[in-house]
């Protein structure tokens, strides 16, 4: 073999490129997404549980709140719609990615030469696109059934997509990160669900901010949903509903600080938790 074979051999390998970590991501995505609503149990129990939670409380709780303009059926809307974000990025995530972890999915996803930014990607898609789906159905049955009026403006819808794409970020991240924590996936839903059960009680989701204690306002404060949920009442409620928040004000601005603090620190922890085996695999 001549030398000038050998060097057109190379340039012929070299030539060849592999798929972009992007280009792989929305690959993995799309995958992702036709799995997940070809579980039509999965896809059902997805969707309607904000909804079928929203409707009992917004049941139960239907008087007026004199003094915000609003009635407690309205409130319940955008805090629903932050739980609904969060479930379908931190609850999700934390779950199937210990799962995946324990059936070692993830141990040989990592022996293949797809880049582990392109996994990410396909979950962050999944994400984008459920949280998507949930928010538009609980808008739906918030404007149709409760009497919640869209936004008017620009500006506001403006404030919806950065609550929206921030949030769901921060979320995104920390199931990422949480998924770590079990040490099973049999354990995962138990690990998982606790922490986003208290944080809907302690951040304004089931029960109203001005009926909970400052004590666990203060606690809720440090994790993102309740900033969520001051973000979405800000949108979608009339300005005279701020009389029920700590402050009488919407406070977008500490709402932006506090969600993309979270989009940092979580990414922060997944880079420092993360792992592609269980912990039994050595």
């Amino acid at each position: 073999m001549t030398t000038a074979t050998v060097r057109t051999r190379a340039e012929r390998e070299s030539d060849i490129r592999l798929p972009s970590a992007w280009s792989l991501g929305l690959q993995r995505g799309a995958l992702e997404i036709k799995q997940f609503f070809r579980m039509r149990d999965q896809v059902v129990f997805t969707f309607a549980f904000p909804v079928v939670f929203l409707f009992l409380f917004a049941s139960i709780f239907s008087d007026d709140i004199d003094a915000a303009g609003i009635t407690a059926s309205q409130l319940y809307v955008p805090a629903m719609m932050a739980a609904g974000i969060m479930s379908t990025s931190f609850q999700s995530l934390g779950i199937s990615i210990a799962i995946e972890r324990d059936e070692r999915v993830l141990r040989r996803l990592r022996g293949t030469p797809m880049p582990p930014a392109a996994y990410f990607l396909g979950k962050i898609w999944l994400v984008l696109v459920t949280g998507f789906l949930e928010t538009v159905i609980l808008l739906l049955v918030g404007t149709t059934l409760y009497d919640v009026d869209l936004p008017s403006d620009v500006g506001r819808w403006a404030e919806f997509a950065w609550i929206f794409v921030l949030g769901l970020t921060a979320c995104a991240l920390l199931g990422i990160a949480i998924s770590s924590v079990p040490k099973s996936g049999k354990s995962a839903t138990s690990v998982v669900v606790l922490p986003f059960l208290v944080l809907q009680f302690i951040s304004g989701v089931y029960i109203a901010i001005d009926t909970i204690p400052d004590w666990m306002l203060n606690i809720g404060a440090l994790f993102p949903l309740k900033w969520m949920c001051q973000g979405l009442r800000g949108v979608f409620l009339p300005d005279s509903a701020r009389v029920l928040e700590q402050t009488g004000s919407w406070e977008f601005g500490r709402v932006a600080l506090v969600l993309g603090a979270w989009c940092v620190g979580g990414l922060l922890l997944c880079l420092l938790t993360f792992r592609w085996k269980n912990r039994r695999d050595g």
